[in-house]
């Protein structure tokens, strides 16, 4: 039970890293305040190489034990293969299993993919901010998903996303192995929070994701090559 005066906090996010890349932060920071956090990873199964990667990351962060919804990811056969991709399974079946976390867990706040696919545009970044908007509104409801347990509404729903003038050296990074940033307008952005005091505790959670630290193109292998100071700049506002 939340005996902190923080609201209690979800993070739902498409791949294992998506949580420490984009709130780490912020989780981290909940975490030190006593508020309850928690991550829900739409991809990967739980016997797959990912799974203790992330449950390390997690425990970094002091979000309790992975949450995994077991789709595949859209672009990793290795992700799940023995159930569908998370872009091809019914839409009201991945409301549901996240209905049912939403009501488990029942977060004040729940942080999410922004609508354009969280800077790269992945398909799973974009069917995860779809499902988790359709499942926060249904998760009030008690007529809907019933066998999910009684309803549950969260006071408040932030898409993580990246603004034209504030995505600084993100940009030029990724564009160095051939990604585009896909940012939004300044105006779109009501929240920024400077994570600056728990960044070290969030470039910690995404080293534990050591298959992508040492591959050449995602992120966490792309922020591991930069010098410390560029790095924390990076990581240090979200």
């Amino acid at each position: 039970m939340n005996h902190s005066s923080m609201p209690s906090l979800l993070g739902v996010f498409a791949h294992p890293d998506d949580e420490s890349l984009l709130a780490g932060g912020v989780l981290a920071q909940f975490h030190a305040a006593g508020a309850d956090t928690a991550v829900v990873t739409a991809t990967w199964a739980p016997n797959s190489r990912r799974a203790p990667e992330l449950a390390e990351a997690l425990a970094v962060l002091g979000a309790g034990a992975p949450r995994l919804l077991g789709y595949g990811d859209a672009r990793n056969p290795e992700a799940a293969p023995d159930g569908p991709r998370l872009v091809d399974a019914p839409l009201d079946e991945a409301i549901g299993r996240l209905v049912a976390h939403l009501r488990d867990f029942r977060p004040d706040i729940v942080i999410t993919h922004d609508a354009l696919g969280q800077v790269t545009g992945h398909p799973d970044h974009v069917r995860t901010h779809q499902i988790t908007l359709l499942a926060v509104e249904a998760a009030g409801h008690a007529c809907l998903y019933p066998e999910a347990g009684a309803p549950w509404q969260p006071s408040a729903l932030y898409a993580a996303t990246h603004s034209e003038s504030g995505a600084g050296r993100l940009g030029p990074l990724l564009q160095s192995v051939g990604k585009t940033l896909l940012a939004v307008p300044d105006e779109y952005v009501t929240t920024a929070v400077a994570v600056s005091p728990w960044a070290a505790v969030k470039w910690a959670a995404i080293c534990a994701h050591r298959s992508e630290v040492a591959r050449a193109r995602p992120l966490p292998g792309l922020l591991a090559r930069l010098p410390e100071p560029e790095r924390t700049e990076i990581i240090s506002t979200e």
